[in-house]
């Protein structure tokens, strides 16, 4: 079974009827090897301390190292790539008001790694997402070539629209080859698995994964990225780690949207934001105290600003 591969210049809605219909896709060449080469960098100093799995799931000789946007920030531009985003919107605004970064992770197969069992990865969610619906958009970068020999991920082409119980034939198995810099996107309702590495060098791969902005994270961001830091950060990639508000409330902080309460940015700044990214804007979470009502004694996170939000325990009872 052969996937689909587009250029990197591809129109958002070729990604996505591509998507609609095998569930998986290749976009060839999408980063340029010297950024893979950063990734290789950073992470290195977290791979030497990152233990091997210890499972046929997590391989037994496969290292990972998580919360990428904290330690690896080279991520950042492919986690805002704007076709990554288009096609991750296409697929999850369909059902959500906006979507959320919940999982990344570079991933190290070592030489000798067995195959991965075949698996869904909106599995980690207690229920399957009903009929049409995506929990999740998966996306692997290729930090070094995918290869046949060196375990390329394994991928199942229109199992997003298989009965659960079904189980792939050897012939409907296809593998992601693909050079540097590119990437797999599929629906986290479509079968996959990494394969097994029977070279001696590493396979290096870059999971992003995005998701429904209603639903709880797999990896959870805001303590992955605190808001000490968090605040020198994009405001697409804040809003993308958690922290905005969904819909009216889902999300604030002390009735606050956590943007204003955590992040100390102004009610005017946030809205501004909203409108550009096409929401209406809510007052509800934006008014909040406002900065006349941050007490005298407020704890400070630091040299950033201060935090408004202080916790019940820290606040006087009536």
């Amino acid at each position: 079974m052969t996937l689909v591969a587009l250029p990197a210049t591809s129109e958002p809605q070729d990604v996505l009827s591509v998507l609609d219909r095998d569930g998986a896709v290749i976009l060839r060449e999408l980063a340029p090897p010297s950024a893979m080469n950063r990734i290789i960098g950073e992470t290195a100093p977290w791979f030497a301390r990152a233990p091997v799995g210890q499972d046929d799931f997590r391989g037994y000789e496969t290292r990972r190292v998580g919360a990428l946007v904290a330690r690896a920030p080279s991520a950042h531009d492919l986690i805002l790539n704007p076709l990554v985003l288009a096609a991750a919107e296409g697929i999850l605004l369909r059902h959500c008001a906006r979507i959320q970064l919940t999982y990344t992770q570079a991933i190290r197969l070592g030489p000798g790694e067995t195959p991965q069992p075949l698996h869904r990865d909106d599995e980690v969610y207690s229920l399957p997402p009903p009929g049409g619906v995506e929990w999740a958009l998966i996306g692997m970068w290729a930090v070094n070539d995918f290869a046949a020999a060196n375990g390329a991920t394994l991928v199942v082409p229109g199992s997003h629209r298989w009965p659960r119980e079904r189980v792939a034939r050897p012939k409907e198995i296809g593998q992601a080859i693909m050079p540097k810099g590119s990437l797999l996107l599929h629906l986290g309702s479509v079968l996959h698995a990494g394969g097994a590495n029977g070279t001696g060098e590493d396979r290096i791969g870059l999971s992003v994964n995005y998701a429904l902005g209603w639903l709880r994270q797999t990896e959870n961001q805001i303590l992955a990225m605190p808001p000490e830091r968090a605040r020198t950060l994009p405001p697409r990639l804040q809003d993308l780690l958690g922290y905005s508000v969904h819909g009216r409330i889902l999300g604030e902080v002390g009735l606050e949207d956590p943007r204003i309460a955590v992040l100390g940015q102004s009610a005017e700044s946030v809205a501004s934001y909203e409108r550009a990214a096409g929401r209406s804007v809510d007052r509800t979470t934006l008014s909040g105290y406002g900065e006349a009502t941050v007490p005298e004694n407020a704890p400070s996170s630091g040299p950033a600003g201060p935090t408004r939000f202080r916790m019940d325990s820290d606040v006087e009872r009536g």
